[in-house]
């Protein structure tokens, strides 16, 4: 959540405001930028079509998806003992059209994306993703999802 709020640092801020001295203050977020290999994929073969979907782009769009941001806004809240970890979750698709089916259909960035491209520009979107996709043998895909997780303490 901490990628949503407009001012991420004054949402840690009451966090740390309710959590009681020496009490811990945990969050993640998805990984964006290189993590997410679902979105990553997309995103990629999308501005390639369309230099505008940089602009939707979320691991443009969500600076704190690195680690090291997140390490900067904790540690720059005054937390102590602060740690940053990744977190993998496997996300396998039984073929192209489980992967594809939610992109077009769902909700969030990527619907809207492929919504505002002419049919045969989406279909052109689709075909390149089905190139540079890692299938298997068995049309499944394998990829990850990475989400960053961070933990810190509050002092006195």
């Amino acid at each position: 959540m901490l990628n949503l709020l407009s001012n991420p640092a004054a949402g840690l801020a009451e966090m740390i405001h309710v959590t009681r001295p020496g009490g811990q203050i945990a969050s993640y977020v998805w990984d964006f930028a290189r993590g997410m290999q679902l979105a990553r994929y997309f995103w990629d073969a999308a501005i390639e079509f369309d230099p505008i979907a940089e602009t939707l782009d979320q691991g443009r769009c969500y600076p704190l998806c690195h680690p090291d941001r997140l390490q900067e806004l904790f540690a720059g809240s005054g937390l102590v003992a602060v740690n940053v970890r990744p977190l993998e979750v496997p996300t396998v698709f039984g073929n192209f059209d489980d992967y594809w089916g939610p992109l077009e259909t769902g909700q969030g960035r990527s619907p809207d994306c492929i919504a505002s491209l002419a049919p045969e520009r989406r279909d052109r979107l689709r075909e390149r993703l089905r190139q540079v996709l890692p299938m298997r043998a068995d049309d499944s895909i394998a990829l990850t999802a990475r989400a960053w997780a961070i933990v810190g303490r509050r002092t006195a």
